[in-house]
């Protein structure tokens, strides 16, 4: 079994680049109903994830407030990038080469493990759902 077969490709998902703000970061996650999304550099080499703690501890915590009660004023949002509220790295990447026990193992601790090439750059995602219905079907048969 190869990790190519479970990629869900790059242009298949949707993703923030680092320079995005915490604003377009919460507009996009909002509108897909995603609670995690991959953060990609310009040059499309893989960042970090972003999740949905991370806006809310951001915004409770920020400099944006005194006080978690009062409100916020969501145009202070657009000044801040999301690389300044993640560190790079945390939900690392497997390499598209990787045996595909590596994948399994990241995916017990990750609800989708994003997908590098040998130059480092982001192709794609491989989700645990994706894993668990491969999985299923090879070993009872069933769609």
């Amino acid at each position: 079994m190869n990790i190519a077969m479970f990629l869900k490709p790059k242009v298949e998902v949707e993703y923030l680049y680092d320079d995005f703000t915490v604003r377009q970061a919460l507009e996009k996650m909002c509108h897909h109903g995603y609670t995690a999304i991959p953060v990609i550099t310009r040059s499309g080499k893989y960042y970090s994830t972003i999740r949905e703690g991370d806006l809310l501890w951001y915004i409770v915590d920020g400099e944006n407030t005194e006080s978690a009660m009062e409100k916020i004023d969501i145009r202070s949002l657009e000044d801040v990038y999301i690389r300044d509220i993640i560190e790079e790295n945390r939900n690392p990447p497997v390499r598209i080469t990787e045996p595909v026990e590596q994948l399994f193992e990241r995916a017990l601790n990750q609800n989708y493990v994003p997908v590098i090439d040998d130059m480092d750059s982001f192709i794609g995602i491989i989700t645990r759902r994706d894993i668990l219905k491969i999985l299923f079907k090879k070993y009872t048969g069933k769609e």
